[in-house]
């Protein structure tokens, strides 16, 4: 090459440009493992005997402890879940990471170290301090050099180069901590069995309602737990093969395995087909699967009709949410307790393009009233844009999960903050609570298809013994095909519908003007009324000269029972 009209050879300036000064004399005797320097591995000493690669990663800090509360003897043994092994990174890899860290910081004029290190099950997380503390040998005065958060979270690529890895992520600061975590993938992945978190002292502790659910683990390998009962409803979203169906299918086994059908009943609506209608045959399930688009409008519908149903109940108790209802009526009234529902939907994009109004109608309507009732809602989507997650539906959703997304713009449609865009995939997370400062990244749960149709299999067997006893019965009509009643369907369009029935039944003769003047209603109102009774068989067809009607069915009871007999 010509450089300034003299030939310059390449090769040689290649072969003579100097290499990264190690920071000490004792890393430069040990290429092969790359160790901290000694001054500060004095200042953070963890190893025993003054070996060095046992300062941040020891086997004994992993071991967990595990404890298992009382369980009914209705209830799944968790050995029908299995137990996986775990692949922690080498210790070796931990310290050749952290230096590789703290040289490239230290290349661009950022002097940091790694004050610690957070295994976790896909990830491991270097806390990178950005304060730091100098001693004047010869004075011994002290001074704090601060480096702005700003300047590592833009190495955030040259990071990803140095340590060769496929993605990175950036936390600054993590919250409750006054460093930086830098995460970076494990070489090798170690797969959350929903079994070992079922089986944690963490769990154990923060099982406080029925509706508590194991979701994962921490860049750390810590249990993350949370109650959707004080959630209340859960948003996920994600791109197709990043881990929403699995993590849907965990909640779920978590759920039953946990919970008898009289405790916690589930609504399942699955437009995918492939996925929620391995549960069919659950005791837990109020209905089928549901996979078609109308009938899931339907079954939307009663969900609100149920939960109006429930304030009514919750009213008369002088209760203000399901647990105060269900301590009300004791021990002695245990038949009459309120069950959770939980109302799980795989695929909500499809019916927002289909039925965009009265799905987000119905969807927003259970997401802010639903909860006082006992009727909780797990919705997720493959779609995170606006035209699916709307302000509406985003507003009533608190807690939001997102898997691996393909920009940081979905990510912020999901979360409002970025960071999924560079998640990995196969169950990496990031779990947002309602009362958190930012997202949590979350290894979740995974559950086999064999551990899935044990489970199943299970509560199938065990609800046919209780209907061979007498305990239970067969399962029947699905209430909204069985409460999708004329009556209902038309009382959808004018709720004094009942009112109008007890008059005329009470009054043993219908009329628009007797409607119009005992209701207190207008006459295009009353006479809509009169074509409902007419159309339900409760009175007979107009007479001539305008006189009244003949009632069919005298008795109020009875009316409504005819009614509620015919299928709309």
């Amino acid at each position: 090459m010509i450089v300034n009209g003299q030939v310059v050879d390449m090769t040689s300036l290649v072969r003579e440009r100097p290499s990264i000064v190690p920071r000490s004399e004792t890393e430069a005797a040990k290429p092969a493992v790359i160790s901290l320097p000694n001054q500060r591995r004095k200042r953070y000493s963890g190893g025993r005997d003054g070996d060095p690669t046992k300062r941040y990663f020891t086997v004994e800090a992993m071991q967990e402890r595990k404890r298992v509360g009382k369980r009914s003897e209705n209830l799944p043994p968790l050995e029908l879940l299995g137990d996986y092994d775990s692949e922690r990174p080498a210790e070796e890899e931990i310290n050749r990471n952290a230096s590789i860290i703290e040289n490239t910081l230290l290349e661009f004029d950022i002097d940091a170290d790694v004050i610690d290190v957070k295994i976790g099950p896909v990830v491991t997380q270097y806390a990178v301090s950005p304060i730091k503390e100098y001693v004047d040998p010869a004075t011994g005065e002290r001074t704090v050099n601060r480096v702005r958060v700003d300047r590592i979270v833009n190495l955030q690529s040259d990071l990803a180069m140095a340590l060769s890895a496929r993605t990175l992520r950036i936390e600054a600061p993590v919250p409750g901590h006054s460093y930086v975590g830098i995460e970076v993938p494990n070489s090798k992945a170690t797969t959350v069995g929903l079994r070992s978190v079922l089986e944690s002292e963490v769990f154990f502790q923060q099982q406080k309602s029925p509706l508590s659910i194991p979701l994962g683990r921490d860049v750390s390998g810590e249990p993350v737990v949370f109650d959707l009962a004080s959630l209340p409803h859960l948003l996920i979203a994600g791109t197709t093969g990043s881990g929403k169906s699995v993590a849907l299918t965990s909640i779920v086994n978590a759920l039953v395995m946990n919970n008898e059908p009289n405790q916690v009943r589930l609504i399942m609506l699955d437009p995918k087909r492939v996925e929620l209608t391995r549960f069919n045959g659950l005791p837990h399930l109020i209905g089928p699967v549901e996979t078609e688009a109308e009938r899931i409008i339907g079954v939307l519908r009663w969900t609100t009709r149920e939960m109006d149903r429930r304030y009514k109940l919750l009213e008369m108790e002088n209760a203000r949410n399901i647990e105060a209802y269900n301590a009300a009526l004791g021990r002695r009234r245990r038949e009459e307790h309120l069950p959770y529902i939980v109302l799980v939907f795989d695929e909500i994009g499809d019916l927002m393009m289909t039925h965009p109004d009265e799905t987000e109608t119905t969807v927003t309507r259970l997401a802010q009233k639903a909860r006082a009732a006992g009727i909780h809602l797990v919705i997720a989507t493959q779609r995170p844009s606006t035209d699916v997650l709307t302000g509406l539906i985003k507003a009533n959703f608190p807690g939001r999960i997102s898997f691996a997304v393909a920009s940081g713009t979905d990510s912020r449609v999901i979360l409002d903050f970025t960071g999924a865009e560079t998640l990995l995939g196969r169950g990496d997370m990031l779990y947002l609570a309602p009362d958190a400062a930012g997202p949590k990244r979350v290894q979740g749960c995974f559950v086999s298809d064999e551990e899935l149709e044990e489970v199943v299999m299970y509560w199938r067997s065990w609800h046919e013994e209780q209907i061979e006893e007498g305990k239970q019965e067969k399962p029947g009509v699905a209430p909204w095909e069985r409460g999708m009643t004329r009556l209902e369907a038309l009382s959808e369009q004018d709720p004094m519908l009942e009112d109008a029935i007890a008059l005329v039944c009470d009054a043993g003769e219908a009329s628009t003007s007797m409607i119009q003047r005992r209701l207190g209603i207008g006459y295009p109102r009353a006479a809509r009324l009169m074509d409902l009774l007419h159309e339900l068989g409760i009175i007979g067809p107009p007479k001539p000269g305008g006189r009244s009607r003949e009632v069919l069915v005298r008795n109020y009871r009875d009316a409504l029972k005819q009614v509620k007999r015919n299928k709309r």
